[in-house]
């Protein structure tokens, strides 16, 4: 079956690729910041942030370059290459949170930053509802389907916001990451049953318009932030880190 180009309008390319950059060059001056605050000096500190973006750019550009070449289309028998390609977000993001950069931002970054860093998903599902209205993306996958993960968003900005200035007990971040992260899983199923392997929600309801630039930058970049944050966040909650002042409880 052939898979038609999904260009979409310019404005909703600008936002995926924006939106990208954006969630990048954040995480990597996060990273600096944080580095320095564990005690790392300014040489070792930058010396993890120019890995942390040399890592991302190659992830990218390799994700770019299937996306382009048309790898990531299904096609008949085995490998699935977005299957492969799902595997290897949720592996990276476990491999982040785990690493030398997940140290530093679980033990170095007030937990009000962790938490409000998620707020990007606010903007990324005004993003995607564009892509619903435009007919690139099936409705099941927005706000108006069985996506609700821009609840994620909103109280993760309004909570963020709250931990700034006072103080919140550590098992209302908690809560408030279990829920994040299950609505998160809830859209990651919802798009694997939108593929055209499942078809789950009817063959005129695919889920193929991320298999192409931009949109393939939503699992590449955006869900796999998503997921690194939520298990950064669950490692700081660990009562052996250092919490930053005015971070919680």
């Amino acid at each position: 079956m052939d898979y038609p180009i999904v260009p979409g309008s310019w404005f909703l390319q600008a936002c995926f690729y924006g939106l990208a950059a954006v969630i990048l060059i954040a995480v990597s001056v996060l990273v600096r910041r944080a580095s320095l605050a564990c005690g790392d000096g300014p040489a070792a500190a930058s010396a993890l942030q120019q890995r942390f973006m040399t890592g991302a750019g190659l992830w990218v550009a390799a994700v770019g370059a299937a996306a382009y070449s048309g790898w990531l289309l299904p096609r008949a028998g085995p490998p699935l290459p977005f299957a492969i390609m799902v595997v290897s977000v949720l592996a990276g993001g476990v491999l982040v949170a785990r690493s030398r950069v997940g140290d530093r931002l679980a033990r170095g970054l007030p937990l009000a930053y962790l938490v409000g860093f998620q707020a990007f998903r606010l903007p990324l599902e005004l993003a995607m509802h564009r892509a619903y209205t435009e007919g690139l993306m099936p409705a099941q996958m927005s706000y108006s389907g069985r996506n609700f993960d821009i609840v994620t968003g909103i109280t993760a900005l309004v909570l963020g916001l709250v931990m700034a200035w006072r103080p919140v007990p550590r098992a209302v971040v908690a809560a408030w990451n279990v829920l994040g992260l299950m609505l998160l899983w809830n859209i990651l199923g919802v798009a694997i049953l939108s593929t055209p392997v499942f078809a789950y929600f009817g063959p005129d309801r695919l889920n193929v318009w991320v298999m192409w630039m931009p949109y393939t930058l939503l699992p590449a970049v955006m869900v796999l932030a998503a997921w690194a944050g939520h298990l950064i966040v669950f490692r700081a909650l660990q009562p052996s880190r250092s919490i930053q002042a005015g971070s919680s409880m």
